[in-house]
């Protein structure tokens, strides 16, 4: 139960033995951001070092990594991959200018702090952390013990987070899985493997996306993008690809006022190999074909969710197209320490304008948004599109088709050869043309470079304000790659106006 209190949240859960004591934990963990303060507390023998070694070694993924008690050295560092943690110990300490001595003003960027026996520092800790307090029980078995999850301040919707989830887990009769955290995206949202005996299936958590400042009249970025607010849209999304026969994830269990849906694995075999990544051109090919079984159809803007439930695919108008393609003036240009002045500003939206318009008065389809490599998986027992898994559609909107076509064939983190695009461009025209005596080619690849410049675009704008405003700088690796897409996009001659304003203002657009 969460308890609600001027001070923060909490909640309790029994821990029975081990295994439900590292549930726990693994709740916790997957909590975390860089730079928070956790508290552990209770009696002496009460656990505290058990639950922080089984913590370092979780976001480590190393089992066997050794975790000293830190009782005498007081204080341990790791450098694990999502942050560096430091594991403290303040059973020894005994006034507050031995905590000063400690070090804690020269810790490791963005580290998170785990402190053992925090009523020592009382008074030096900050107002926002989480602390997990276990209790013995005597009469129990040794490893039977008590838990208090508590956040203070901020870190109070963070404690109840926590415990929606694991109410949510239990719902769906999966509390004794074991869970494994998975690379996320560029999102807020978190997923996890959860494994019960020889079956496993995702944890999607998703909270509502909270509307940001208002940018242009009165509204938001995401509500202008016309970005996902809730897991509604991937609810309805998901179950309208299955019906058009392609493997979206089936969904399991759902809160949808929670943003947390429990989907089927698809597993992590993907459409690219090798390292650095490359394409496989099967994969490819089916993936081609899966965009075309959808583009051959009248699809309806209306999804089902549930009874008298439904979900609007919105329109990808001009504003969506334009505050997208403006994320290029107001992140990467400063990035690169570049300006354009305001008459430069309003020719670069006139030529946008002009070159998207045509676009908009053709007949819109589903756009699944990010239909790229990341989020294309390759199911080989299946069969024709459906060995081709696809997530990440909850932004879905109705527009151009060429979208997904040129999101897939200049993929953001992949090289593709321009050979390669230039043969599956061509496979898909050809069979449009096939099946559509009225497709015109030169038309669509006309919408398909205009497109991919305004993805492009888009895209540097969005990897530049990862670096600056989210502290993710190394998504700037793929900068070079989509610069390089730009361009070639604009070298086709409809672009002509658009290629000579990017030469003018960005005359080197490849920072490497």
């Amino acid at each position: 139960m969460l308890l609600t209190t001027a001070g923060g949240a909490s909640f309790t859960a029994v821990l029975p033995d081990e295994h439900a004591t590292i549930r726990l934990m693994v709740d916790v963990a997957s909590a975390l951001e860089p730079g928070d303060v956790l508290t552990l507390s209770g009696d002496l023998g009460a656990g505290k070092t058990t639950f922080a070694r089984a913590l370092i070694r979780y976001l480590a993924g190393d089992q066997t990594i050794e975790v000293p008690s830190p009782t005498f050295t007081l204080m341990q560092i790791y450098d694990l991959p999502r942050f560096p943690v430091v594991h403290a110990d303040l059973f020894r300490v005994s006034g507050s200018a031995e905590l000063a001595e400690l070090g804690f003003d020269d810790l490791p960027e963005g580290a998170v702090v785990m402190v053992e026996w925090p009523d020592r520092a009382a008074g030096f800790l900050p107002a926002n952390r989480i602390d997990v307090a276990l209790t013995l029980t005597p009469k129990s078995n040794p490893e039977f013990r008590h838990a208090r999850v508590t956040g203070y301040g901020a870190f109070a919707a963070r404690v109840d987070r926590i415990a929606s989830v694991r109410h949510f887990i239990a719902e769906a009769g999966l509390s004794e899985a074991t869970r494994e955290r998975m690379p996320g995206d560029a999102s807020t949202r978190r997923y996890h493997r959860l494994i019960l005996g020889n079956q496993s299936s995702i944890l999607m958590d998703s909270p509502r996306r909270p509307d940001g400042p208002p940018v242009r009249d009165g509204k938001p970025y995401s509500q202008i993008a016309h970005l996902a607010e809730s897991v509604a849209p991937f609810v309805a999304m998901a179950r309208a690809l299955r019906a058009q026969g392609l493997s979206a994830p089936d969904i399991q269990h759902a809160d949808l006022q929670q943003g947390l849906l429990i989907i089927e694995d698809l597993g992590s075999e993907g459409v690219v190999e090798g390292e650095p990544p490359h394409p496989i051109v099967e994969r490819y090919e089916v993936a081609v074909e899966a965009l075309l079984a959808l583009h051959g159809k009248s699809l309806p803007a209306v999804l089902p969710i549930a009874p008298h439930v439904e979900h609007h695919l919105p329109p990808y108008d001009m504003d969506a197209l334009l505050i997208e393609v403006e994320l290029l003036l107001e992140w990467y240009l400063p990035k690169r320490g570049m300006t354009v002045t305001d008459t430069a500003r309003d020719e670069f939206f006139e030529l946008w304008r002009a070159a998207l318009q045509p676009i908009l008065e053709m007949p819109p389809t589903w756009i699944l948004r990010d239909f790229h490599s990341p989020n294309l998986l390759w199911l080989p027992d299946r069969q024709d599109i459906a060995r081709l898994g696809i997530l990440d559609f909850q932004d879905a909107m109705m527009g151009p088709p060429a979208y997904d076509l040129a999101s897939l064939l200049q993929d953001a983190r992949v090289d593709v050869p321009e050979a390669m695009e230039l043969a599956l461009l061509s496979r898909y025209v050809r069979q449009r043309r096939a099946a559509d005596s009225n497709f015109d080619g030169g038309a669509f690849i006309r919408t398909y470079v205009t497109l991919a410049a305004q993805r492009a675009s888009k895209i540097l704008g969005i990897f530049a304000r990862l670096d600056i405003r989210d502290g993710k700088p190394h998504y700037l690796r793929h900068i070079p790659r989509i610069a390089g897409y730009l361009q070639r996009s604009l070298a086709h001659p409809a672009l002509a106006a658009l290629n000579e304003w990017y030469s003018r203002n960005l005359p080197d657009m490849d920072p490497a």
